[in-house]
C-alpha cells in the first residue's frame, strides 16, 4: 500500500515537546489543591491522584507525539486500494477515539474509498497498528491475560481498579474469545528448536534426559446453546482430553514444556499426539509414556512413540488392586496386606505370578469373583508396563501426578469454578489460552492474533 513518508524535520522534536509541557502545565492544575488547603496531603491521597489523571495526561502526549511525527499520514491525499490496486484519493478526516492502556486520545485520520470494489479504508490506523475495537491490542492483551485467570467480571473490575480505563465483561469474555481462535495447537505447543533447546540445557555427556509425555482426561461442565433468558435444558460433563510433555529435573522436578487440553473426540486428539512427536528429537532423550487403564491412550502411544517405555500408573494400578482387596477380605487389615503385597510384585516386574495367584485364588463372595477375574484381565493387558522398581532406579516416573496437577492448573482452577457452566467452544478457548500462557507462547498467540486484525497471514 502507497502511504506518504515522514520526512525528518529540524525542529519535529522541538514542536514535541513544546505540546507536552503544554499537557504538563494542564495537567499540574489537578494538584493545585494540595498546595492550598493548608495541611499535608497523605502519600495515599497524592498516589490516587496521579492514579486517577495519569490516563488523560498520558492520552494528550501519546496525541502529542502523532501530531508531530505522523503529520503527513494525517494529510495523505492518495493511496492503493488494499483490495483491487487502484490509486484513489481521500474522501475525508474521520475522528476516532482510542483507547490503550496508557491512555485514551483522538486521531484524526484520512478516509479512502474506492468506487471500483466498494473497499474503504484508512491507512493510517494500519500504519499504527489500530484495531477497529476503541480498546486497543495492549488492552485487549492484559484483559486476556485477567480473564483466563479470573471469572470475566472480576478482571474487569481488577483492570479497572488498576489502569483506570473501564471494559465491559462482555468486551473480555469476546476478546479472550477472538485470541482463542487463534492459539491453535500448532502455536501453542513449543516448537521443535524450543524443546531441543530445553533438552540441552538438561542434558550431560553420559546420559539422555528422561522425556514423560502423560495422557489423561478431565471432565468440564458444559451446556447446550441458547440465551441466558431461554430453556437451554440441563449440562453435562464433557471430557477434555489432555497431554503433558516434560522433563525429569534435577532432584526429579519436573521442567515443563507443553500442555495442551481440549474437549474432542479421540480422532481430533490424535492429530496433537501426532504434532508432539513430529517436535520431539527422540534421539536425544529416553522417552517415557504414561497413562492409565484407557486403551486408546496406548494405541496412540504405539503408533506414534512405538520404541518409547509405556508405563502404568501406579495409583490407578493401585485403585485396581485395592478394590479387589476389599472385595475379597472386606476393609480389613489382611486385605491392605494382600493389596501391599501385590504391588511389591508388581513392582519387581512379577505380573506373571500375580496373575496366577489370582487364578488360584477363592473367592469370597460373588462381587469378589466378578472383582478377581477383572484384575487378571486388567494385569494381563498391562502386564509389560510395571516393573516399577526399575523404572524408579532409570529415572523414571511411576506416578500421574505431572498430568492430573495440568488437569487440576489448566481445567479445574479456571473452567470448575462453583455455578460456571461453559459452551463448549468457549470451554476449548479458554484452555487453549491457559495453556499457552502456562507454555510461554502466548506471545506467539498475540502475533498471529495481530496479524488476522490486518489480514496478514504470517
Amino acid at each position: 500500500m502507497a502511504v506518504a513518508q515522514v520526512i525528518p524535520i529540524k525542529n519535529i522534536f522541538e514542536e514535541f515537546r513544546k505540546l507536552v509541557h503544554d499537557a504538563v502545565d494542564e495537567w499540574v492544575e489537578n494538584f493545585r489543591d494540595f498546595f492550598e488547603r493548608g495541611e499535608l496531603p497523605s502519600i495515599t491521597e497524592i498516589s490516587d491522584r496521579f492514579h486517577k489523571t495519569r490516563p488523560e495526561f498520558f492520552g494528550q502526549c501519546i496525541e502529542s507525539i502523532l501530531s508531530s511525527l505522523a503529520s503527513d499520514f494525517s494529510r495523505q491525499e492518495y493511496a492503493d486500494c488494499p483490495e483491487c490496486g487502484r490509486y484513489v484519493r481521500s474522501k475525508r478526516i474521520d475522528k476516532r477515539k482510542v483507547s490503550t492502556v496508557s491512555g485514551d486520545f483522538v486521531l484524526s485520520r484520512p478516509y479512502f474509498y474506492c468506487t471500483d470494489c466498494g473497499s474503504g479504508f484508512h491507512p493510517m490506523d494500519e500504519q499504527l497498528e489500530i484495531v477497529q475495537e476503541l480498546h486497543q491490542l495492549d488492552i485487549q492483551e492484559k484483559i486476556a491475560k485477567l480473564a483466563a485467570d479470573l471469572p470475566y467480571d472480576r478482571a474487569v473490575e481488577h483492570f479497572t481498579e488498576l489502569t483506570g480505563i473501564e471494559v465491559s465483561s462482555h468486551f473480555g469474555h469476546k476478546t479472550l474469545n477472538a485470541i482463542g481462535e487463534e492459539a491453535t495447537a500448532d502455536v501453542v505447543i513449543p516448537d521443535k528448536t524450543e524443546i531441543s533447546r530445553r533438552i540441552e540445557a538438561l542434558s550431560d555427556s553420559t546420559e539422555r534426559p528422561v522425556m514423560v509425555l502423560a495422557v489423561d482426561g478431565a471432565h468440564m461442565p458444559t451446556r447446550p446453546e441458547g440465551g441466558r433468558a431461554e430453556k437451554r435444558g440441563s449440562g453435562q460433563y464433557k471430557e477434555a482430553k489432555g497431554l503433558r510433555l516434560y522433563l525429569m529435573g534435577n532432584d526429579d522436578r519436573i521442567v515443563h514444556i507443553a500442555s495442551w487440553h481440549q474437549i474432542k473426540d479421540v480422532s481430533e486428539f490424535e492429530e496433537e499426539i501426532a504434532l508432539i512427536a513430529s517436535r520431539i528429537p527422540l534421539d536425544k532423550v529416553k522417552m517415557c509414556l504414561l497413562g492409565d487403564g484407557a486403551s486408546w491412550i496406548w494405541n496412540l502411544y504405539k503408533k506414534y512413540f512405538p520404541e518409547g517405555t509405556e508405563i502404568l500408573d501406579y495409583y490407578h494400578c493401585s485403585e485396581h488392586v485395592f478394590e479387589t482387596a476389599f472385595c475379597q477380605y472386606g476393609e480389613t487389615l489382611d486385605a491392605r496386606e494382600w493389596a501391599e503385597s501385590v504391588l511389591t510384585r508388581l513392582g519387581l516386574d512379577m505380573a506373571g505370578s500375580v496373575i496366577a495367584g489370582l487364578k488360584r485364588m477363592k473367592p469370597a463372595n460373588e462381587d469378589a469373583e466378578k472383582s478377581i477375574l477383572k484384575l487378571i484381565t486388567y494385569l494381563g493387558n498391562h502386564k509389560h508396563r510395571f516393573d516399577y522398581d526399575e523404572l524408579k532406579k532409570e529415572g523414571c516416573p511411576i506416578g500421574s501426578g505431572g498430568i492430573e496437577s495440568s488437569n487440576k492448573f489448566i481445567c479445574h482452577t479456571r473452567i470448575k469454578r462453583s455455578g460456571a457452566w461453559w459452551l463448549k467452544d468457549n470451554c476449548n478457548a479458554m484452555l487453549r489460552v491457559r495453556c499457552a500462557i502456562y507454555n510461554g507462547t502466548f506471545d506467539r498467540v498475540l502475533e498471529n492474533y495481530k496479524a488476522s486484525k490486518f489480514n496478514r497471514l504470517k
